[in-house]
Protein backbone atom coordinates (compact mmCIF):
# COMPACT_ATOMS: atom_id res chain seq x y z
CA UNK A 1 0.00 0.00 0.00
CA UNK A 2 2.55 2.53 1.05
CA UNK A 3 4.51 1.72 -2.49
CA UNK A 4 1.27 2.26 -4.60
CA UNK A 5 0.56 6.14 -3.23
CA UNK A 6 3.99 7.62 -4.91
CA UNK A 7 3.23 5.84 -8.74
CA UNK A 8 -0.53 7.07 -8.39
CA UNK A 9 0.55 10.37 -7.88
CA UNK A 10 3.21 10.27 -10.49
CA UNK A 11 0.31 8.75 -13.09
CA UNK A 12 -1.42 11.73 -12.01
CA UNK A 13 1.17 14.53 -12.69
CA UNK A 14 2.09 12.84 -15.80
CA UNK A 15 -1.52 13.02 -17.10
CA UNK A 16 -1.17 16.71 -16.41
CA UNK A 17 2.06 17.01 -18.03
CA UNK A 18 0.73 15.19 -21.14
CA UNK A 19 -2.53 17.08 -21.52
CA UNK A 20 -1.06 20.47 -20.89
CA UNK A 21 1.99 19.61 -23.47
CA UNK A 22 -0.49 18.36 -25.67
CA UNK A 23 -2.80 21.53 -25.87
CA UNK A 24 0.08 23.46 -26.48
CA UNK A 25 1.50 21.62 -29.40
CA UNK A 26 -2.66 21.98 -31.23
CA UNK A 27 -2.56 25.47 -29.71
CA UNK A 28 0.85 26.19 -31.71
CA UNK A 29 -0.29 24.35 -35.02
CA UNK A 30 -3.35 26.32 -34.87
CA UNK A 31 -1.44 30.06 -35.73
CA UNK A 32 -4.59 31.99 -34.98
CA UNK A 33 -5.18 31.62 -31.77
CA UNK A 34 -2.15 32.63 -30.33
CA UNK A 35 -1.73 35.29 -33.29
CA UNK A 36 -5.41 37.18 -33.66
CA UNK A 37 -5.08 38.03 -30.22
CA UNK A 38 -2.25 40.00 -29.85
CA UNK A 39 -2.79 41.16 -33.66
CA UNK A 40 -6.29 42.54 -32.55
CA UNK A 41 -4.67 44.42 -29.35
CA UNK A 42 -1.97 45.73 -31.31
CA UNK A 43 -4.38 47.02 -34.18
CA UNK A 44 -6.51 48.31 -31.05
CA UNK A 45 -3.92 50.32 -29.22
CA UNK A 46 -2.56 51.68 -33.17
CA UNK A 47 -6.68 53.15 -33.18
CA UNK A 48 -6.49 54.42 -29.66
CA UNK A 49 -3.32 56.21 -30.24
CA UNK A 50 -4.51 57.87 -33.61
CA UNK A 51 -7.96 59.01 -31.92
CA UNK A 52 -6.30 60.47 -29.29
CA UNK A 53 -3.26 62.15 -30.57
CA UNK A 54 0.06 62.06 -30.46
CA UNK A 55 0.20 63.83 -27.21
CA UNK A 56 2.24 61.97 -24.53
CA UNK A 57 0.58 63.14 -21.38
CA UNK A 58 -3.00 62.58 -22.60
CA UNK A 59 -2.00 59.05 -24.06
CA UNK A 60 -0.09 57.98 -20.61
CA UNK A 61 -3.54 59.21 -18.71
CA UNK A 62 -5.74 56.53 -20.56
CA UNK A 63 -2.88 54.41 -21.01
CA UNK A 64 -3.80 52.08 -17.80
CA UNK A 65 -7.71 51.31 -18.82
CA UNK A 66 -6.88 51.54 -22.56
CA UNK A 67 -4.62 48.20 -22.09
CA UNK A 68 -6.53 46.50 -19.97
CA UNK A 69 -9.84 46.58 -21.55
CA UNK A 70 -8.18 45.88 -25.23
CA UNK A 71 -6.47 42.94 -23.41
CA UNK A 72 -9.53 41.80 -22.09
CA UNK A 73 -11.34 41.80 -25.29
CA UNK A 74 -8.40 40.27 -27.26
CA UNK A 75 -8.00 37.22 -24.66
CA UNK A 76 -11.83 36.67 -25.44
CA UNK A 77 -11.68 36.26 -28.79
CA UNK A 78 -10.32 33.13 -28.45
CA UNK A 79 -12.29 31.67 -25.52
CA UNK A 80 -15.04 30.11 -27.74
CA UNK A 81 -12.22 27.70 -28.59
CA UNK A 82 -11.02 26.55 -25.76
CA UNK A 83 -13.15 23.09 -25.13
CA UNK A 84 -14.62 23.17 -29.29
CA UNK A 85 -12.54 21.08 -30.79
CA UNK A 86 -12.66 18.35 -27.74
CA UNK A 87 -16.42 18.66 -27.93
CA UNK A 88 -16.80 17.82 -31.42
CA UNK A 89 -14.14 15.10 -31.33
CA UNK A 90 -15.49 13.31 -28.11
CA UNK A 91 -12.28 13.62 -26.36
CA UNK A 92 -13.95 16.22 -23.92
CA UNK A 93 -16.19 12.81 -23.21
CA UNK A 94 -13.82 10.62 -22.81
CA UNK A 95 -12.45 13.55 -20.01
CA UNK A 96 -15.10 13.91 -18.41
CA UNK A 97 -15.28 9.96 -17.95
CA UNK A 98 -11.64 9.42 -17.30
CA UNK A 99 -10.69 7.89 -14.04
CA UNK A 100 -7.77 10.75 -13.60
CA UNK A 101 -8.56 13.96 -11.71
CA UNK A 102 -10.99 16.07 -13.83
CA UNK A 103 -10.03 19.29 -12.39
CA UNK A 104 -6.30 18.72 -12.53
CA UNK A 105 -7.19 18.01 -16.36
CA UNK A 106 -9.60 21.74 -16.27
CA UNK A 107 -6.63 23.25 -15.14
CA UNK A 108 -3.79 22.11 -17.65
CA UNK A 109 -5.84 22.91 -20.50
CA UNK A 110 -7.15 26.62 -18.63
CA UNK A 111 -3.22 27.60 -18.15
CA UNK A 112 -1.86 26.48 -21.94
CA UNK A 113 -4.84 28.61 -22.68
CA UNK A 114 -3.31 31.22 -20.52
CA UNK A 115 0.42 30.70 -21.57
CA UNK A 116 -0.37 30.63 -25.62
CA UNK A 117 -2.75 33.90 -25.12
CA UNK A 118 -1.74 35.76 -22.28
CA UNK A 119 2.00 35.26 -22.24
CA UNK A 120 2.44 36.78 -25.83
CA UNK A 121 0.47 39.76 -24.86
CA UNK A 122 2.75 40.29 -21.97
CA UNK A 123 5.88 40.26 -24.19
CA UNK A 124 4.64 42.92 -26.56
CA UNK A 125 3.95 45.31 -23.17
CA UNK A 126 7.18 46.96 -24.60
CA UNK A 127 5.91 48.27 -27.29
CA UNK A 128 2.44 49.45 -25.90
CA UNK A 129 4.19 51.56 -23.35
CA UNK A 130 6.37 53.13 -26.48
CA UNK A 131 3.25 53.72 -28.70
CA UNK A 132 1.13 55.01 -25.15
CA UNK A 133 3.78 57.19 -23.91
CA UNK A 134 3.80 55.06 -20.98
CA UNK A 135 7.09 55.61 -18.53
CA UNK A 136 10.45 53.19 -19.04
CA UNK A 137 10.23 52.49 -15.03
CA UNK A 138 6.76 51.46 -15.59
CA UNK A 139 7.31 48.70 -18.47
CA UNK A 140 7.84 45.80 -15.68
CA UNK A 141 4.77 46.46 -13.69
CA UNK A 142 2.65 46.31 -16.89
CA UNK A 143 4.17 43.22 -17.75
CA UNK A 144 3.46 41.68 -14.32
CA UNK A 145 -0.09 43.05 -14.06
CA UNK A 146 -0.83 42.08 -17.34
CA UNK A 147 0.62 38.28 -16.63
CA UNK A 148 -1.32 38.15 -13.41
CA UNK A 149 -4.15 39.59 -14.89
CA UNK A 150 -4.43 37.62 -18.00
CA UNK A 151 -4.07 34.28 -16.27
CA UNK A 152 -7.41 35.65 -13.82
CA UNK A 153 -9.09 36.42 -17.81
CA UNK A 154 -8.39 32.86 -18.74
CA UNK A 155 -10.14 31.54 -15.17
CA UNK A 156 -12.87 33.53 -15.49
CA UNK A 157 -13.21 33.05 -19.12
CA UNK A 158 -13.16 29.32 -19.46
CA UNK A 159 -16.01 28.99 -17.25
CA UNK A 160 -17.88 30.76 -19.62
CA UNK A 161 -16.29 28.51 -22.44
CA UNK A 162 -17.44 25.72 -20.51
CA UNK A 163 -21.28 26.37 -20.28
CA UNK A 164 -21.26 27.26 -24.47
CA UNK A 165 -19.25 24.81 -25.55
CA UNK A 166 -22.35 22.12 -27.05
CA UNK A 167 -23.60 25.31 -28.77
CA UNK A 168 -23.00 26.33 -32.70
CA UNK A 169 -21.55 30.30 -31.76
CA UNK A 170 -20.84 30.94 -28.20
CA UNK A 171 -18.96 33.89 -28.39
CA UNK A 172 -21.21 36.59 -27.25
CA UNK A 173 -23.20 34.67 -24.83
CA UNK A 174 -19.39 33.94 -23.51
CA UNK A 175 -18.98 37.85 -22.84
CA UNK A 176 -22.66 37.96 -21.08
CA UNK A 177 -21.43 35.59 -18.89
CA UNK A 178 -18.06 36.65 -18.19
CA UNK A 179 -18.57 40.53 -18.43
CA UNK A 180 -19.91 41.32 -15.25
CA UNK A 181 -17.01 39.00 -13.77
CA UNK A 182 -14.27 40.81 -14.77
CA UNK A 183 -14.76 44.39 -13.62
CA UNK A 184 -12.65 43.75 -10.93
CA UNK A 185 -10.01 42.52 -12.80
CA UNK A 186 -10.16 45.42 -15.05
CA UNK A 187 -10.18 48.06 -12.30
CA UNK A 188 -7.43 46.87 -10.39
CA UNK A 189 -5.75 46.03 -13.18
CA UNK A 190 -5.76 49.03 -14.49
CA UNK A 191 -5.24 50.55 -11.08
CA UNK A 192 -2.03 48.59 -10.37
CA UNK A 193 -0.24 50.14 -13.82
CA UNK A 194 -1.47 53.65 -12.94
CA UNK A 195 0.22 53.60 -9.65
CA UNK A 196 3.50 52.22 -11.73
CA UNK A 197 3.13 55.66 -13.67
CA UNK A 198 1.81 57.93 -11.04
CA UNK A 199 5.02 56.41 -8.55
CA UNK A 200 1.79 55.75 -5.92
CA UNK A 201 2.19 52.21 -3.92
CA UNK A 202 2.07 48.85 -5.74
CA UNK A 203 1.22 46.27 -3.06
CA UNK A 204 -2.59 47.45 -2.51
CA UNK A 205 -3.29 46.55 -5.91
CA UNK A 206 -1.01 44.23 -6.26
CA UNK A 207 -2.11 41.80 -3.09
CA UNK A 208 -5.42 42.12 -5.07
CA UNK A 209 -4.45 40.61 -8.35
CA UNK A 210 -2.65 37.70 -6.41
CA UNK A 211 -5.34 37.38 -4.59
CA UNK A 212 -7.63 37.05 -7.38
CA UNK A 213 -5.39 35.11 -9.29
CA UNK A 214 -5.01 32.32 -6.17
CA UNK A 215 -8.78 32.44 -6.10
CA UNK A 216 -9.49 32.08 -10.12
CA UNK A 217 -6.91 28.86 -10.11
CA UNK A 218 -8.29 27.26 -6.62
CA UNK A 219 -12.44 28.15 -7.52
CA UNK A 220 -12.91 28.32 -11.08
CA UNK A 221 -11.84 24.78 -12.41
CA UNK A 222 -14.71 24.15 -9.99
CA UNK A 223 -17.21 25.91 -11.84
CA UNK A 224 -15.85 24.57 -15.60
CA UNK A 225 -16.06 21.27 -14.83
CA UNK A 226 -19.79 21.58 -13.67
CA UNK A 227 -20.57 23.54 -16.56
CA UNK A 228 -18.75 20.92 -18.69
CA UNK A 229 -20.81 18.31 -17.14
CA UNK A 230 -23.80 20.07 -17.80
CA UNK A 231 -23.20 21.10 -21.59
CA UNK A 232 -22.33 17.45 -22.18
CA UNK A 233 -25.72 16.22 -21.13
CA UNK A 234 -27.70 18.66 -22.64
Amino acid sequence: MNGSKPNTDIGIFAAFNALLLRDLRVYFRSRGTWLNPLVFVLMVITLFTLGIGPDPSALSTHASGIIWVVALLGIMLSLDALFRADFDDGSLEQLLLSPQPLYLAVLAKVLAHWVITGLPIVLASPLYSLMLGIPANAIAFLALGLLLGSGILSFIGAIGASLTVSLRSGGLLIALLTLPLYVPVIIFGSQFVQSAIEGWPLMPTLSMLLGLLIGAIVLAPIAIIGGLRLSQDS
